[in-house]
Parts: structure tokens; sequence; C-alpha cells
């Protein structure tokens, strides 16, 4: 038997979320972004040895992984703004002692979750971008992309990468108000 629980977070609440990503986003200022990531997969790792996960920590692992895809993919060249929102959120996932310590059971990772769940929702515009951008990528690649010369194929990339990358900030610059950040 499974239970739903909803709740809504006011913008008094949301500020609280603000302030702890802002204290992230300090903190990224000063650190190796290879760091961050590599905390980060650590902090996956661990997260998935802990079997079963909590179901509402399992389905935002693949958003996770899908946003630091997008933050280490190299022909991508995610925008410096959108990367340092990124590392501000996984050094937040990544330290135990947030709003709610991590090692608390069941609950431990809500926080995280809310987190991660608003910075998804904030960077919608950027990941269906960076989706288009795979796709393209991938259908170039396994079709007239095979035999092009190297030149041309980056040429090709980074023509639909800065396409891509002006939709997104139109796009994003557009929900501008709703946003965390």
């Amino acid at each position: 038997m499974s239970m739903k629980i909803s709740f809504e977070l006011s913008d008094r609440d949301l500020d609280f979320f603000r302030k702890a990503l802002k204290q992230s986003r300090e903190a990224v200022r000063h650190a190796e972004e290879s760091e961050i990531i590599e905390a980060i997969n650590d902090v996956l790792d661990k997260i998935r040895q802990n079997e079963p996960l909590p179901d509402f920590v399992g389905k935002r692992i693949p958003e996770l992984e899908s946003l630091i895809s997008m933050l280490t993919d190299d022909e991508w060249q995610l925008p410096e703004s959108y990367r340092e929102r990124l590392l501000a959120t996984f050094v937040y996932f990544a330290d135990p002692e947030d709003i709610l310590p991590d090692d608390i059971p069941v609950i431990g990772y809500l926080d995280d979750v809310i987190i991660i769940e608003l910075v998804v929702r904030e960077l919608h515009h950027v990941r269906i971008a960076y989706d288009d951008f795979c796709r393209f990528r991938d259908d170039f690649d396994s079709g007239k992309g095979k035999n092009v010369d190297a030149v041309i194929r980056r040429d090709r990339i980074d023509r639909k990468r800065q396409q891509l990358h002006q939709r997104m900030r139109r796009r994003s610059a557009r929900q501008k108000k709703s946003q965390i950040w």
C-alpha cells in the first residue's frame, strides 16, 4: 500500500532553499569542478548501495545523472551561469549535513530531492536543448557523420550547439520570475 503526501512550498519556504543554495554557490566559487563531480558521483554510488531506496529518491537519481552528463559533456559546453547552478546543486546534494542530515532514515534525502526538483524545473529549457543536442549528435554520427572529416563534424556540432544555447537562453529568460536563483 502506498501513500501520497503532497505539500506546497510558499515563497518563504523557497527562500529557505534559495539561502541554502546560495551557501553552496559560495562553496562552488572556491572548489575545483572535478572534485565536485567526483564527490557527487561518490554520493550516488553510496546511495545506490543503500538499496532499497525510498522511491522519491530513486526516481530522482536518473535526473541527477542527466544533470551530471549535461555538465560533463565537453561538446555541449554548458554556459558558465548554468554550470555554476549545477555545481552548487551538486555541492548541496553531496553535503551529508545539509538542511536534513542524510543519515536520517527515510527522510534524510527529502531536502536534497526538493532541491533537485526545483533545479530540474528551473533548467527545463536547458535540459530540452541538451536532449535535442544529443539526438542531433547521435543522428549525425550514426548517419552521414561516419565518413565526414573531423573539422566538418566539429563545425556542424558547434553550429547546432550555438543554436540550441540561444534557444535555451530565450526560453529561460521568459520564465525568470519563477526561478529559485
